[in-house]
């Protein structure tokens, strides 16, 4: 299912379709008269070009606002990435030190930082903290963070390219400043010289109108996500759904 947030002069609509296929979402959309459709001054949508060609047909009048959180997921995932794939990095170089040790008689014994992590397990434990602003840190993720950041120089900057972009998302209302800071962000990102980062930069750059329009009225589809979320969970509860239209019958009783 997919879900999309349009705003017209009377609020919000929340519409929830089987599939994301454009070709299936634009005539159900269009058979709403367009005079309605026209009501519509504003949409929040993802990244997909589909989503995109689907507002473009049937609200031809509403300004697209590409969700601010997709935007910064796609630098949260690049962070995650990196640290992932240092992870992988610890877990073979142990492995071969395992294999030596072993043709070699000797036992091996992993080498303890000094908050008590494995160099592999502060990796992992390093996940949450990532996510998360310095301020919130707890001492224990503290603690973890400067060895994590002591270790991996490259982990320090990619986090704080994250936490920059999200920066200006929280705290910039005038589109133009806006566009001056994502630009400085760009040129950061070139000198990081971060391929998934870099990534990042190319999307922003190919979709900046659309990501700029969200400092017009800071828009986003998080209450749609958020429902969309109570859906999966309510499903998943009871594994799956046998009767479609009991299921939307359960759902209406429960969150309409």
């Amino acid at each position: 299912m997919t879900n999309k947030q349009a705003k017209g002069k009377s609020g919000t609509l929340v519409a929830i379709m089987e599939g994301t296929k454009s070709e299936n979402i634009i005539p159900l959309l269009q058979q709403i008269p367009l005079k309605q459709r026209n009501k519509v001054q504003e949409i929040t949508l993802d990244l997909a070009g589909n989503m995109s060609l689907i507002a473009k047909k049937s609200f031809p009048n509403a300004t697209q606002v590409i969700d601010r959180f997709h935007v910064q997921q796609l630098a949260t995932e690049a962070l995650q990435e990196m640290r992932i794939k240092y992870r992988w990095e610890a877990l073979d170089a142990e492995n071969q030190a395992l294999e030596i040790a072993k043709s070699s008689k000797i036992a091996y014994i992993s080498e303890m930082l000094s908050n008590g992590d494995t160099l592999k397990q502060l990796l992992a434990r390093s996940r949450y903290l990532l996510y998360k602003k310095e301020d919130n840190w707890t001492f224990e993720q503290q603690e973890r963070a400067q060895l994590l950041f002591e270790k991996y120089p490259a982990l320090r900057k990619a986090y704080d390219l994250a936490q920059k972009l999200s920066w200006i998302f929280s705290n910039t209302n005038d589109k133009l400043y806006a566009f001056a800071r994502l630009a400085k962000w760009n040129e950061q990102v070139e000198q990081a010289g971060f391929k998934s980062f870099n990534t990042i930069s190319r999307t922003i750059i190919n979709h900046h109108k659309n990501i700029l329009n969200y400092f017009d009225n800071r828009s986003t589809n998080a209450s749609a996500e958020s429902f969309n979320s109570k859906i999966k969970a309510f499903r998943a509860q009871y594994r799956g759904v046998g009767n479609v239209n009991f299921f939307l019958f359960r759902l209406t009783k429960l969150y309409a």
